[in-house]
């Protein structure tokens, strides 16, 4: 008899309380799995055509009003095995938070993973987003990565069979496969150094990011040779407004929710509208880091988008 999956599907779950723009429209089916091997079971039992959602810290994350027509699968808390390997390499599992990963590598006298502080979500969204910051980019210390796929199988990847760029990650051939987890490996240091530039970098993003209001992070890729955030600025953006949403007057490439009040449809206009006077003004279309799903309509017209 095949297993069942351990936990209950959730429905109608509001995404309001697990994203950190605290805003956002349902998804019309959740789920929380035990562990991995609770999650490779819950997607053998999936329909096959299933939009899948796959839910870190909601760092990086925009569902829209109207909701998503699919499953949100959320991997922090549970994903969360975080090891080193007898070869020197860290296994850590989609739902470890970055930061996590950077104390654990430094604790260890490795060098290099301080970057990975600066990145406010779970290594799931670094891994299918190559995220960065700093001068460090999450693949380029990946020696190879578990993937599942809709019948629960896991399989063993190399970063040769993925198409990796700024902020983009895909397979080469179309699959059905997700994150779970990556084996990275980083160059030698000093555990007393690495502590000293994490805190470094921790005072750097309090002086310089809205930390204490919502947000999602950097909203726009920086275009080559130049900074979102300056051309936001630039184009007299800071501090614009839309029904609650706002660019941060702190961090023109951020986009806060001061009161909790803004809608998804005010922060996506937001955006759209920044994207519309930068390009406008610039001739310089910036394209976004956020992913926003899901039907703008109410939430009798779900859409059947995914990620």
């Amino acid at each position: 008899m095949t297993e069942s999956p351990r936990s209950p599907v959730r429905e109608n779950e509001s995404m309001a309380g697990h994203v950190s723009w605290r805003a956002g429209g349902p998804v019309a089916r959740a789920y929380f799995p035990s562990d991995l091997a609770d999650l490779a079971i819950f997607l053998q039992h999936l329909r096959y055509d299933e939009p899948l959602l796959m839910v870190g810290l909601g760092s990086n994350l925009l569902v829209r009003d109207g909701g998503f027509d699919g499953t949100a699968i959320f991997t922090h808390g549970a994903l969360d095995t975080l090891r080193r390997e007898p070869d020197g390499s860290f296994y850590v599992e989609a739902g470890v938070a970055s930061p996590k990963l950077a104390r654990f590598a430094g604790r260890q006298a490795c060098a290099e993973a301080e970057f990975l502080a600066g990145i406010p979500g779970t290594m799931g969204g670094a891994l299918a987003m190559n995220a960065g910051c700093h001068g460090g980019e999450t693949w380029h210390y990946v020696e190879r990565v578990l993937m599942l796929n809709r019948q629960g199988e896991r399989i063993v990847r190399p970063p040769d069979d993925f198409a990796i760029g700024y902020r983009h990650v895909g397979l080469k051939r179309s699959s059905d496969e997700i994150f779970a987890g990556a084996w990275l490996r980083f160059p030698p240091g000093d555990a007393e150094t690495a502590s000293t530039r994490l805190r470094e970098l921790l005072e750097r993003r309090i002086a310089t990011q809205p930390l204490a209001l919502p947000n999602a992070g950097s909203v726009f890729r920086n275009p080559p040779g130049d900074h979102a955030a300056r051309l936001i600025e630039a184009a007299g953006l800071k501090g614009t407004q839309i029904d609650g949403a706002q660019v941060s007057e702190k961090h023109a490439n951020f986009i806060v929710n001061p009161e909790g009040k803004a809608t998804a449809g005010a922060i996506e206009m937001l955006i759209g509208r920044i994207q519309a006077e930068v390009e406008e003004k610039f001739g310089i279309p910036l394209l976004r880091e956020v992913r926003i799903v899901g039907s703008a309509a109410s939430q009798s017209g779900l859409g059947r988008e995914g990620v």
